[in-house]
């Protein structure tokens, strides 16, 4: 490990030391003045909510707009305590989980498992408690510089996932796993490349989504389930949730699995509606309209 990775490593871990409510209050901060400086972040998350909540009056549309990102503030500073605690003592953060059930049923079954996760929650402290649970690799995109890919191998530790790239031999490597019984993670809501997604509504408007999950689901005939790492209130923890996929998800039209799939992750949000990733730029895509222009 490079030097200046193991200093970060150590930094991390004298940092995990601290309580969650401080690390998350501490986020919750920041994110209050990402939204009073009124950056491309605060523009791109108030577009989003204009969309996927178009009925609120503007004084409520303001107030979510302040939860959305002090929420946003607090899953970047918990990962400091995800990350720095270790992957053994950070599992100790999860008080609850509902739908664990049928994960097992699923896992049991042994047709191979697709575990569907949105940016929602901490999704961190979720590949934890699903590598707790079974085997698991997860399609990803290469981070920009490889320190930070050593660091995350460094700090996941024995409860590190395997990481399959989002390419050719990688998605080769997704199939064979599921058709031996297998389970994998994927992002259901990271943008494709142009070409290799489908329009499909999301809360009301289309957005390229993503056509390998509804694939692999109809190919393999795995299971699929929808699941999230919801934050408790005032450093309390976390909570996990299990969602069974909506039908027509491995429907042999595209766009009609693919907004199966979007139904999945509008679920999901609903649940924790202010602690899903809304500075995310999802309705933008060559050949529709950019909501984002001005400041995005």
């Amino acid at each position: 490990m490079r030097p200046d990775v193991y200093l970060l490593y150590l930094a991390l871990r004298l940092l995990g030391l601290l309580p969650l409510r401080w690390l998350q209050g501490a986020g919750a901060l920041f994110g209050r003045l990402l939204r009073w400086r009124r950056g491309r972040t605060a523009h791109v998350t108030a577009v989003n909510l204009s969309i996927a909540r178009p009925g609120l009056a503007p004084a409520a549309r303001a107030a979510l707009l302040r939860e959305v990102m002090a929420e946003g503030g607090k899953s970047g500073a918990e990962i400091v305590k995800v990350w720095g605690a270790g992957a053994e003592r950070a599992l100790g953060l999860v008080r609850e989980v509902r739908g664990g059930d049928l994960l097992d049923a699923a896992l049991a079954e042994g047709r191979g498992v697709i575990i569907a996760a949105p940016h929602l929650g901490c999704w961190e402290l979720l590949n934890y408690w699903l590598c707790s649970r079974t085997p698991m690799a997860i399609l990803y995109r290469p981070p920009r510089f490889p320190a930070v890919e050593q660091l995350l191998r460094k700090v996941r530790g024995a409860l590190a996932p395997e990481q399959v790239r989002a390419e050719g031999a990688g998605v080769r490597a997704l199939y064979k796993r599921l058709a031996a019984g297998g389970a994998v993670g994927i992002l259901p809501d990271q943008k494709p490349r142009a070409g290799e997604g489908e329009f499909a509504p999301f809360f009301g408007r289309d957005a390229l989504t993503m056509v390998l999950l509804p694939r692999l689901a109809s190919r393999t005939g795995a299971a699929v389930l929808f699941a999230f790492a919801e934050r408790l209130p005032h450093g309390a923890g976390f909570r996990i949730h299990l969602l069974p996929a909506p039908a027509g998800l491995d429907d042999a039209d595209p766009r009609q699995a693919c907004a199966a799939l979007n139904r999945g992750v509008e679920a999901c949000v609903e649940v924790a509606f202010a602690q899903y990733q809304w500075h995310y730029r999802r309705w933008s895509a060559h050949g529709l309209p950019n909501p984002y222009d001005g400041r995005g």
